[in-house]
Parts: C-alpha cells; structure tokens; sequence
C-alpha cells in the first residue's frame, strides 16, 4: 500500500508548525510560540503514529531528507532563540535580585536620611 502521499502531507503539516513556531520566537511572541508547540507536539505524534508499521523505500527517503533537514533547521533556531530569551530574562531577574537588596537595605533606614556630616576645618575660621 501506498502510504507516500499521507507522509508528504503529514511531514508538510509538521513543517508549517515549525515555521509557525519559528516566526513566533523571531518576532518575541513568546505566548504564541508556546501555543503553537502545542501544535508541533500534536503534528509529531500524529506523524510518529501513521509511520509506526511503514517502512519506507530509500526513494520516499530521499523526497523527505530536504523536509527533514529544514525542520532541524527550524529547531536549531528555535532553540537559539529561546537560549537568548532565557539569557535576557536571567539578566532581568538578576537586576531585579540586586534592586530588591538595595531598598531593603535602604529601606532598614528607617526613614533616616543619611548624609555627609559636617566637619570644622580649623583653617576655615
């Protein structure tokens, strides 16, 4: 039985969802990049299943290998771009740690404020 033609269109459903996904973390749409992983997931499993008892001629391989190839393309940038977002929220994170410790520490002042005190320079008189 033919089953080439289910594949192509699974695989090509497989790589618009990559292509979603990968638009999504261009673009900073880090809500929808995690909505359309949904997806993805969804498209994987429904690809994983419907290959499970086929066994494809080295032919059907060889059309598929460009598909392939540009979904781990896909996900490498994918990735790259999610690296950099952790990286940046890290950093935030850390600033945010650092402001937190300098108002607490200013704030156990108690409302006191604090400045330089006044010295009588002998030479000043």
């Amino acid at each position: 039985m033919n089953h080439a033609p289910q594949l192509y269109a699974l695989y090509q459903q497989l790589l618009e969802q990559s292509k979603v996904m990968l638009h999504n973390a261009r673009e900073g749409m880090w809500d929808e990049l995690i909505a359309s992983e949904v997806d993805y997931v969804k498209a994987v499993h429904d690809l994983t299943e419907s290959m499970r008892d086929i066994r494809l001629s080295t032919q059907i391989q060889d059309q598929l290998r460009p598909t392939l190839r540009t979904l781990l393309e896909n996900e490498t940038e994918v990735k790259h771009l999610l690296k950099m977002r952790m990286d940046e929220l890290s950093k935030l994170v850390g600033q945010t740690s650092i402001q937190q410790s300098v108002l607490s520490a200013y704030g156990k002042q108690g409302g006191q404020i604090l400045a330089p005190r006044e010295t009588l320079d002998p030479l000043s008189s």
